[in-house]
């Protein structure tokens, strides 16, 4: 077998200075960028911490004790990420997730989701808001998310088996306290909860069909993703890929499953409903999800933007750049500088990674390594 070898690269430092128009339109609430692809979704890092090491996303042998995390003057302050959100909602954002690392690591998270809950759409309607965790804290802080005004929540969950979710986590922790936390959710009246499950072949692969019975007709959304080339340290291969198309086809060996029509447009999942005796869909058996990137690319429709906890501004999932907004914020620009700044940025994207991926030469990442998926979240 080859030998594994990390690179060892801090992208924190792969910048770039927004610039202000020296005229700009007031924003409209409809921006497209050069694929005519609008912005409707973004997805905040609180934080780039995790309490977990899964090797897919924070290997141990690369944030060891030794790693030098953000400090947290570093971070933009809850302040900063709700006008920054404000001035993104201006030009059409009616999504807002809050992601990490594990951004329920963030202390007193409950005063941003408040914040953010005060927003308003273009239309004049409360934002989408949402979360991304691990669920290990998500059983003491279920309530209290809610109460500020969170709506929905997706829970990363790898498989149910106990000594393997604690191999892949890497950290020991037990699947029953994720499970719990899960409970909690669904107990505090979050709505629409998903599970995401990251397959990997030849490590979890064989738990697929255990994860559908067990969420089968509870109400909660499971989806599986495939293991995909964020960032560089997680020793991706293709071979690991277990494409969506072979997964469906095992449910459906077991659990006939019909398809479904998108719930949205730029929806990342493709999803299928479990039928019922008459072979239609049955709605209270609830429905699956797959998140194709690698071998079903849906670059076409993303119009989500990413933010890092720092206040930089990523255009997709694979970059190697991005733009530092929090210079913008901490020296004194207006709101109209700052929108016409992200307004320049997202009209002159032209991101596509996986669509050119197989066309790509092999380790090719347009000049600089992508930046890690801790880093900007999923």
């Amino acid at each position: 077998m080859a030998e594994r070898v990390i690179p060892l690269v801090d992208q924190r430092s792969r910048v770039l200075r927004p610039t202000v128009p020296a005229a700009a339109e007031p924003a409209t609430g409809q921006l497209f960028d050069t694929h005519a692809r609008p912005l409707r979704d973004l997805r905040i890092s609180v934080t780039d911490r995790c309490n977990f090491r899964c090797g897919y996303c924070m290997p141990k042998e690369v944030f060891d004790k030794h790693y030098r995390y953000l400090p947290h003057g570093d971070l933009l302050r809850f302040e900063e990420i709700t006008r920054l959100a404000r001035l993104f909602m201006a030009h059409g954002v009616h999504k807002i997730r809050l992601t990490g690392g594990e951004p329920l690591l963030r202390k007193d998270l409950e005063r941003l989701v408040e914040q953010l809950a005060g927003l308003r759409t273009t239309e004049g309607r409360v934002p989408d808001l949402t979360l991304t965790t691990n669920g290990s804290l998500l059983a003491r802080k279920a309530r209290a998310l809610k109460s500020a005004g969170l709506q929905r929540v997706t829970v990363s969950l790898d498989s149910l088996d106990d000594a393997l979710f604690r191999r892949m986590n890497d950290v020991d922790f037990p699947v029953a306290e994720v499970l719990a936390g899960i409970e909690a959710a669904q107990a505090a009246g979050l709505a629409h909860i998903k599970v995401n499950m990251v397959v990997k072949r030849g490590t979890n692969d064989h738990e697929i069909l255990a994860m559908a019975r067990h969420f089968r007709g509870t109400g909660i959304t499971l989806r599986f993703i495939e293991y995909m080339d964020v960032g560089a340290t997680n020793g991706w291969r293709m071979d690991q890929v277990l494409p969506s198309a072979e997964l469906i086809a095992r449910l459906q060996a077991e659990l006939p499953l019909v398809p479904l029509s998108p719930s949205a447009v730029g929806e990342t999942a493709k999803r299928w409903g479990y039928a019922g005796a008459d072979g239609n869909h049955d709605p209270s058996l609830g429905e699956v999800g797959v998140i194709s990137s690698v071998t079903q690319a849906f670059c076409g429709d993303c119009n989500r933007a990413r933010l890092s906890m720092e206040g930089r501004l990523y255009l997709c999932l694979f970059a190697t750049q991005g733009w530092d907004l929090r210079s913008l914020l901490r020296e004194g620009a207006s709101d109209a500088q700052i929108s016409a700044a992200i307004a320049q940025i997202w009209q002159d994207r032209g991101d596509r990674y996986s669509e050119l991926r197989a066309s790509l030469p092999a380790d090719t990442d347009s000049g600089g390594r992508r930046i890690e998926m801790s880093y900007i979240g999923g």
